[in-house]
């Protein structure tokens, strides 16, 4: 049970970072941010189709690579 466990923590793990760095940037880095990043920041622009469909998954996979890092940390204590 606790090697199926971290099998999937590492799955999960892999599939977060691959998610994340399929995304495309928000901002323009350091300029960005000074003049004109604040578009960004506050929503002014929706996400929609692929970029929608990264951030939900980003989010799924991250909830659940805290949950599977719990439930882990929790098996290997005992």
């Amino acid at each position: 049970m606790e090697i199926l466990l971290k099998i999937l923590l590492v799955i999960f793990s892999v599939g977060l970072i691959a998610v994340v760095l399929l995304q495309k940037g928000k901002s323009a880095g350091l300029s960005g941010a000074i003049t004109g990043g604040a578009e960004h920041l506050f929503g002014k622009q929706k996400a929609r189709g692929l970029d929608l469909f990264l951030q939900r998954l980003t989010v799924g996979l991250a909830v659940g690579f805290f949950v599977l890092a719990l439930v882990v940390s929790y098996f290997v204590k005992q």
